[in-house]
């Protein structure tokens, strides 16, 4: 893992225990109060939103649960490491919020039916409802401004499920505040309204997350930075089947980079690990995998029917052993266009280079090419330049 996720990893993890016990120790005191105050006070509304607060317990326990498992280092059984268990859990929760405001939408539902049984809402009920309105509002802003600081999507998300409550008691207050006026209907409503609500969050959150566990892929946005963090790679000359899927807070990125099909592989593997460099210089970035082409390979192809390196080496080596030459190397470039050949003759002293040039023309090379099936076959002289200057210094000079 690269060192700057594995430091944003840990931060991550402490300002989700931090916000999550400041969220745990606040919704039990206030889910305690909204129930006993909602069951004395005969306010459904009150109570619906307790049985709210209640979820938002159980959904900081899943948060403290998935942010503890998902800054486990990778190991045989999960490669890329655990951050998907974050999207996970914001897929739980967004279930546990669904099921939690259908369960409201169906009581709120069945005290309509029966208006003649509505009791009389007390006073006390609109005092909680605006302490919860205003504390919830503030855990909203506290926990949001952490999570966007760490860029954690599963912290955003118990933040806006914060914002929710915050927005669910003020229809809790309204209603309260309508039943005491006289307009008893109004409780339930405001129940009713809440369990809408909150299954719609549930509903965001749970579509969300199983978009990221279906491999969706980063932002146009993200994409292009990504594709220019690429292109700007000394030696890259293009990228294609750029590709990326989301981890997590993170996404794994894979690529095509197109170099120049002569260079050495040593050359074009320095490339590609320079590409990589910068792309894991993003903070986006969990992993990256760029692949080297010689060609646009979504476009050209080589054939298939080439024939391999041994069987090319072993033709040379025949040819040119007949004449008394032997290749030093045998460079093979497997191109769309066709095989092209490069042979580079063992280093010779200055002086043997005539007799040399003379073997090799006896050498049918464009025989030997048809029988290669390449498209071209270059055999070059290497000199042994460390008794080329001894046989200069021996060369008669000239009178001036």
């Amino acid at each position: 893992m690269p060192s700057n996720v594995a430091e944003q990893s840990v931060e991550k993890q402490r300002v989700a225990r931090k916000s999550t016990y400041v969220s745990i120790g606040l919704n039990t005191v206030l889910m305690s109060v909204q129930i006993v105050v909602g069951v004395i006070a005969h306010s459904q509304a009150l109570v619906a939103d307790g049985v709210h607060s209640l979820a938002d317990l159980i959904s900081d326990f899943v948060v403290l649960v998935a942010n503890r498992h998902s800054g486990a280092e990778p190991d045989a059984d999960h490669n890329y490491g655990h951050s998907r268990y974050e999207t996970v859990a914001s897929l739980f929760l967004g279930g546990l919020l669904i099921s939690v405001g259908v369960g409201m939408l169906w009581r709120a539902g069945t005290r309509l039916t029966d208006l003649q049984s509505i009791p009389a809402v007390h006073m006390s009920a609109l005092a909680v409802a605006i302490v919860v309105l205003l504390s919830k509002e503030g855990l909203f802003r506290y926990m949001l401004h952490e999570a966007q600081r760490v860029r954690s999507a599963m912290l955003i998300a118990n933040a806006w499920h914060a914002r929710s409550d915050a927005a669910s008691s003020l229809v809790v207050a309204l209603g309260i505040l309508g039943s005491l006026a006289g307009v008893r209907l109004l409780d339930p409503i405001a129940a009713a309204i809440v369990g809408f609500m909150i299954a719609r969050m549930g509903w965001m959150f749970g579509w969300d997350a199983l978009q990221d566990l279906s491999d969706r892929a980063l932002d146009e946005s993200a994409t292009a930075d990504l594709r220019a963090r690429l292109m700007s790679t000394p030696g890259v000359r293009d990228v294609h089947e750029l590709r990326t899927r989301k981890m997590g807070d993170f996404a794994l990125v894979d690529a095509h980079i197109l170099v120049d099909p002569l260079i050495s592989v040593s050359e074009g593997h320095y490339i590609a690990e320079t590409a990589r460099t910068r792309v894991l210089a993003d903070s986006r970035v969990l992993d990256a995998l760029i692949h080297v082409d010689p060609e646009n390979d979504a476009i050209a192809r080589p054939p298939v029917n080439l024939p391999p390196r041994a069987k090319i080496a072993a033709e040379v080596e025949s040819a040119l052993a007949a004449q008394g030459l032997t290749a030093a190397t045998v460079n093979l470039h497997y191109l769309s266009t066709g095989l092209d050949v490069e042979v580079t003759l063992q280093p010779s002293r200055l002086g043997a280079l005539e007799s040399e040039a003379q073997q090799l023309a006896r050498v049918d090379l464009d025989a030997l090419k048809r029988k290669l099936g390449a498209r071209k076959l270059n055999v070059t002289h290497a000199v042994d330049v460390s008794t080329a200057g001894e046989e200069l210094a021996r060369e008669p000079r000239g009178d001036a």
